[in-house]
């Protein structure tokens, strides 16, 4: 009996997986093109946030390059949406990330704490004042305009991107890597010491994680048809990855993903109530996260469900025990 539970229990998560991807596979067949625009935005904050989750969960570096990386992909399709085909606009858009990110992370994963996020929210300004100087003294322009393709491919496209971060942060979550990524969070300097290449590690997993978000910068910038630097860098994109995770909890996969698409609807819902306070909305819920959920949604559902578990056995017990009183 116990075999079967156990047998129902591993295939009951990937079954339940394949459903919900087919259901939103075929949603464009039953949902209106606003709601298939609001899951193309949840699933783009689910890639970056998954995708920042994967270096910054387990070793504990709070990065803040995302929107670097994010821009770097928008710029790219802005720049060769119009000579190359979509495919290779978003290939390129994430190796161009992966350029940067390994510049980025030879020159600064050396440093900790609050240096390197410092350091990498730095990157997102110089690059978005050096693109803003770049094109007002050099080209004589302001922003770009960007090849517009149609929202359901947009949305098929941002479903693949999604499909493959996941799989990548449970390759690497299940693999010698992501033993030796939860090793130099824990203690660095031991992991160097048993042999674990901490640099390379790091640097690694740092540039893997920015091929997704420059990939999905570059589709996702097809929707908006006009871009500047002000809305390629946006620090949104910096800190929201960081909110969403914590919120979700950075100890599973699924954290992130929870969290993503909790504050994406959220953000959609506030946006347009409170355009100028949302965000504050969002820091307050951040520091309640921070201070009476540390684990994140996640850690929250399995305390409830092992207090469930111990005060059903407690009761069970108690009326064990009662029955054997009155025999």
């Amino acid at each position: 009996m116990n075999r079967v539970a156990l047998t129902s229990k591993k295939f009951l998560l990937p079954g339940l997986m394949i459903i919900a991807l087919i259901l939103l596979v075929t949603s464009p067949s039953y949902i209106s093109a606003y709601k298939v625009m609001l899951l193309t935005s949840i699933l783009m904050y689910i890639v970056v946030s998954v995708s920042w989750a994967i270096f910054s969960g387990p070793t504990g570096y709070i990065s803040l390059a995302s929107a670097a990386f994010f821009g770097v992909g928008i710029y790219t399709a802005a720049i060769l949406g119009r000579i190359l085909p979509l495919t290779y606009v978003i290939i390129i858009g994430g190796l161009v990330s992966v350029v940067l990110a390994l510049i980025v992370g030879v020159i600064t994963l050396r440093l900790k704490g609050m240096y390197f996020a410092i350091f990498t929210f730095g990157l997102v300004e110089l690059l978005k004042h050096f693109l803003l100087w770049w094109e007002i003294n050099i080209t004589g322009t302001r922003g770009r305009f960007v090849i517009s393709v149609h929202s359901e491919t947009v949305f098929y496209v941002m479903i693949i991107i999604f499909v493959a971060v996941l799989l990548t942060a449970y390759l690497i979550k299940h693999s010698k890597y992501g033993l030796a990524l939860q090793s130099i969070g824990e203690y660095e300097e031991a992991a160097e010491h048993i042999g674990i290449n901490v640099t390379m590690v790091k640097i690694a997993t740092f540039a893997i994680s920015s091929f997704f978000i420059g990939s999905a910068g570059a589709i996702i910038a097809t929707r908006w048809t006009y871009v500047d630097p002000y809305i390629a860098f946006n620090p949104i994109f910096s800190f929201m990855p960081v909110l969403m995770s914590i919120f979700g909890g950075l100890g599973q996969l699924f954290g992130p993903v929870l969290g993503a698409a909790f504050f994406a609807y959220l953000e959609e819902s506030l946006i347009t109530k409170f355009p100028y306070h949302y965000m504050l909305i969002f820091g307050i819920i951040l520091v309640v996260a921070i201070l009476y959920l540390p684990d994140g949604l996640i850690g929250l559902a399995k305390k409830w469900k092992k207090g469930s578990l111990s005060s059903g056995l407690v009761e069970l017990l108690q009326k064990r025990q009662k029955g054997r009183k009155e025999v």
